[in-house]
């Protein structure tokens, strides 16, 4: 399967998400040749395609929200049928709300 491509603005939206984070503890890399962003080497958000994944935790209000918005799912990056159960992709068209939830996947994989 092709790896979705990312647009120009979603690439800049996430640039925009780290900046807002201000976190210097994040990372960027590459994950199935999509960027993703860590925190100590863990996961916490990937770009697929035009769509920022978060990990939110099933069961968690963060998830809850992220889920409720309006063309948001469940993180399929395979495109296969096989969600990732404590991931939310959230479509560009609502870029006002990654860095808000964004926040929250940060927060649940920050160590304690």
């Amino acid at each position: 399967m092709a790896v979705p491509v990312s647009s120009q603005e979603a690439l800049e939206a996430l640039d925009l998400v780290v900046a807002e984070l201000g976190d210097p503890g994040i990372g960027r890399s590459r994950m199935m040749g999509r960027p993703i962003l860590t925190l100590a080497g863990t996961m916490f958000a990937v770009l697929n395609g035009d769509a920022l994944g978060l990990k939110l935790g099933a069961g968690t209000p963060a998830f809850a929200e992220a889920r409720a918005v309006e063309g948001a799912g469940l993180l399929d990056p395979g495109g296969k049928g096989r969600p990732f159960k404590d991931w939310v992709a959230l479509p560009l068209e609502h870029v006002a709300l990654w860095s808000r939830f964004a926040g929250d996947a940060l927060e649940a994989v920050r160590p304690r």
